[in-house]
């Protein structure tokens, strides 16, 4: 199986040159809210965040399955209250 080497460039059709670096940043911080309308009449809410990893931390953990699984890990030792 053959590997293209692909450029690290732009195509000269994108043009970025009216991009604002962070303009989504604090709505992602913030995170959402979902709302979800069920045909029986019941309404399901989820609340997502985004929650950004440190580059020395991304480095163990290459997808979120990978960073769920660790934390459930963890979870798992702490005692629950009652």
């Amino acid at each position: 199986m053959n590997k293209t080497k692909e450029k690290d460039e732009m195509r000269k059709e994108y043009d970025f040159s009216k991009g604002v670096r962070g303009k989504h940043f604090e709505a992602l911080q913030k995170g959402h809210t979902t709302i979800i309308h069920k045909s029986d009449g019941s309404t399901v809410v989820k609340e997502t965040k985004l929650i950004a990893l440190a580059p020395d931390v991304q480095e163990y953990f290459p997808d979120a399955e990978s960073v769920n699984e660790a934390l459930r890990g963890l979870i798992a030792l702490v005692p629950h209250q009652k």
